[in-house]
């Protein structure tokens, strides 16, 4: 079956310009104060924040996207650690020590010190739930005079991959004085977070007292902007000079000097419900996979701008796709007309055109299928209460570590805490926590294919396809980031002419 693309009226190209209009009224076009002629950078997000842009949330994410809040160590490309507010660290056992840069302050003023170092990953490791990358993991911190000591309950080699997870970014002793964590002016990157209205929008400025190279643009004003169409027609007619996740949709109707593809280690899966309604049976969980095709919904709804899944971790990890074996399923059962409820969430444009080609394949198949589409705001808590017999995801891989074990371990461990498909099973536990434990390098990497493996032999969930992102960065953008990882956009590098 093949899904046509959505066609887009234009008069709802107009209306998507319409709400852009005056969203960023002076800002983008205000030279710098200090003189050098720089421009103010506009941006136009996805997603508006779920958490007040706490950075124990996803949220996390656009804080360091934006280079105001930082971490301990930071991924190279190949996803190997490197210094950043730690210079270097090394290994006892149980234990890595780290020893912290100098001359660093917070946007407050006030300086980067060991104990605030411990104050930061003490409230992630302690708050509920636990931020992914802590998933399984028993984190203490301590201080010792200039470095700090970071113990694990089982010795664990990812310790420095894990500290790199923008949702364990170090901030001032300010940040945590209130209920929620306020990153407002707490950061120690080269933008200070000066002003944030809600989910509306947010404003940075350049921290002229950044240990590092100095920021070229004199600030950032945020915008967020959930409709695809509405991101699009923002870098279109320049009100916007870079522009998050642009819908495929889009993407053949824009100038293409203005736009990026960019592969990213994110992975659109059909979660299955396991622990209870049709999906518990595994010849029913069989039948589902057996219905889905995948390669009509990327040439449907995609436009062929994205990769027919083989498994959960796609190109963007070739190394999986090198030490991947068949799998084996259980034996496909018929669904006998059974009613299933799919959900998913309409932040990302593709994500209800999937869930309707899914729709579609899965009564073809037998099924009966009710849908249930939201705002990603609306629907994760009852995603996560098992309240869907079956939910439709798209999900970054390796977004915390650069190591896909942490993603593994959360969605798909009987105690992970984002496990949509409210999983459990022994060995599958047994794999990965061998996945975890395993040390850097090859031996790692086998394990980890292994547990995915074992994940799929179970058909918890079904993997589909694997997304490209599309950036748009307006004529005159210099140095704007293209991350795999979603964790850099603008950098110290980045500017507009």
């Amino acid at each position: 079956m093949r899904v046509p693309a959505r066609l887009v009226p234009l008069t709802a190209v107009a209306a998507a310009s319409a709400l852009l209009t005056g969203c960023f009224s002076g800002a983008g076009q205000a030279t710098d104060d200090s003189g050098s002629g720089g421009k103010r950078i506009r941006v136009a997000m996805l997603q508006p924040p779920r958490s007040g842009l706490s950075p124990l949330s996803d949220d996390a994410f656009k804080l360091s996207r934006w280079s105001t809040a930082e971490t301990l160590v930071r991924l190279d490309a190949e996803g190997e650690a490197q210094p950043a507010l730690a210079t270097g660290w090394k290994q006892s056992g149980k234990t890595w020590t780290f020893t912290l840069r100098d001359g660093v302050t917070f946007h407050d003023g006030t300086k980067l010190t060991a104990k605030a170092v411990v104050t930061s990953l003490t409230k992630a490791a302690t708050t509920s739930p636990k931020p992914r990358i802590l998933d399984g993991v028993d984190l203490t911190a301590k201080a010792d005079g200039d470095r700090v000591t970071v113990t694990t309950a089982t010795e664990d080699p990812l310790v420095p991959q894990r500290l790199s997870s923008p949702q364990l970014s170090i901030l001032a002793a300010r940040a945590y004085r209130g209920k929620t964590v306020d990153p407002v002016g707490a950061g120690t990157g080269p933008f200070e977070l000066t002003k944030v209205n809600g989910t509306s929008s947010a404003t940075l400025d350049r921290y002229d007292g950044y240990w590092g190279e100095k920021a070229k643009a004199p600030g950032i004003d945020v915008k967020y902007v959930p409709d695809g169409t509405a991101r699009a027609a923002a870098l279109r007619s320049g009100e916007a000079d870079i522009v998050e996740a642009i819908p495929v949709s889009q993407a053949a109707v824009l100038d293409q000097d203005l736009i990026t593809e960019v592969p990213m280690p994110r992975t659109n899966t059909l979660y299955l419900n396991t622990g209870k309604g049709a999906f518990k049976d595994p010849a029913v969980r069989a039948a589902a996979r057996e219905a889905v095709d995948a390669k009509a919904i990327v040439e449907g709804v995609y436009e062929g701008r994205a990769d027919v899944a083989e498994g959960l971790l796609g190109p963007a990890l070739p190394w999986a796709a090198d030490l991947r074996t068949p799998v084996r399923h259980a034996e496909a059962g018929k669904p006998n007309g059974r009613t299933i409820t799919l959900g998913t969430y309409t932040d990302r444009s593709e994500m209800p055109e999937v869930a309707a080609a899914l729709q579609q394949q899965l009564q073809k198949a037998g099924f009966k299928v009710k849908l249930d589409v939201r705002e990603y705001a609306n629907i994760e808590s009852d995603a996560l209460a098992g309240r869907f017999d079956a939910f439709v995801l798209s999900r970054a891989t390796v977004l915390d570590s650069g190591d896909p074990a942490a993603y593994l371990y959360s969605d798909f461990a009987s105690d992970g805490t984002f496990n949509l498909s409210d999983f459990a099973d022994p060995e599958v536990d047994k794999a990965l926590r061998k996945a975890a434990d395993t040390p850097v390098g090859d031996a790692r990497r086998k394990a980890i294919v292994a547990a995915e493996a074992a994940v799929l032999a179970q058909d918890a969930a079904v993997p589909m396809l694997h997304e490209r992102v599309i950036q748009g960065d307006a004529k005159g953008v210099v140095g704007a980031a293209h991350d795999p990882r979603e964790r850099e956009l603008v950098t110290t590098d980045t500017y507009v002419k």
